[in-house]
């Protein structure tokens, strides 16, 4: 997808990434790597007693799924150099996603702005939606830089 049609899809939704499972055995790995090993996401004798009734992803694990997502659900631009994440506005954590559960991204192009030094920023409304459910895990904004 060349820029242009790029900045033709402004207000519409681009892509839908494939659903991906969100197993215990990827929440507790996501816990070792980051070291948070909160009973809510390891422990599911502890976590039933809770309102959420089993083991939840971690936030963050389902916000670093959206690169992934992405890969899938957005066109890559052609006569870019390169891109890079350039940060988030506005992340809201919805829904917990509770172990087992499912979830997928849908991606809006929200706006592309041009910047200095032959850049140019592109704003994506991302919603992580959990399978069979009514709310979402995740609501944000997510930009990222181009070089032309």
């Amino acid at each position: 997808m060349t820029l242009e049609e790029v900045q033709s899809h402004v207000g519409e939704e681009i892509g839908v990434s494939e659903w991906f499972e969100m197993d215990q055995d990827r929440i507790s790995r996501f816990a070792d790597v980051t070291e948070d090993h909160m009973f809510l996401h390891v422990d599911p004798e502890a976590a039933a007693a809770t309102p959420f009734g089993g083991t939840i992803a971690h936030g963050l694990l389902t916000l670093s799924m959206m690169p992934v997502m992405a890969y899938q659900a957005v066109p890559g631009i052609s006569g870019t150099k390169m891109g890079v994440n350039y940060g988030y506005n506005k992340i809201r954590f919805m829904a917990p996603v509770p172990s087992g559960k499912r979830i997928r991204g849908r991606f809006v192009v929200k706006s592309v702005e041009p910047k200095s030094g032959g850049r140019m920023e592109i704003s994506h409304d991302v919603t992580i939606e959990i399978e069979g459910e009514d709310k979402p895990a995740l609501v944000g904004e997510w930009l990222t830089m181009v070089w032309l």
